[in-house]
Order: structure tokens, then sequence, then C-alpha cells
């Protein structure tokens, strides 16, 4: 992943998930990726 769509993973899930940033930044790029996935399904089930 490039560090644009990790940066913007991020910043998606302290907006939604409430974390705060120096609780993301020591993760690998799929823990990442698992909580932004697991944050994105759920923002898109209170969307719809």
């Amino acid at each position: 992943m490039s560090r644009q769509e990790r940066r913007n993973m991020i910043e998606f899930i302290q907006r939604t998930k409430g974390l705060a940033e120096d609780q993301l930044v020591y993760m690998t790029d799929a823990e990442i990726e698992h909580i932004y996935t697991t944050a994105y399904f759920h923002f898109e089930e209170i969307v719809e």
C-alpha cells in the first residue's frame, strides 16, 4: 500500500473509531487494512 493510502486509512479510522494516531503508527499495513475494512463496513451499514 502507498503512503497516501495508509494515511487516508488512518485518518478514516481516527474519525470513525476515535483512535489516536500514536496507537496506529506502529501497526503493520495488514493491521491497518483490517481495522479500516472493519470500520468501513460498519460505517457503510450505519449510512444505509
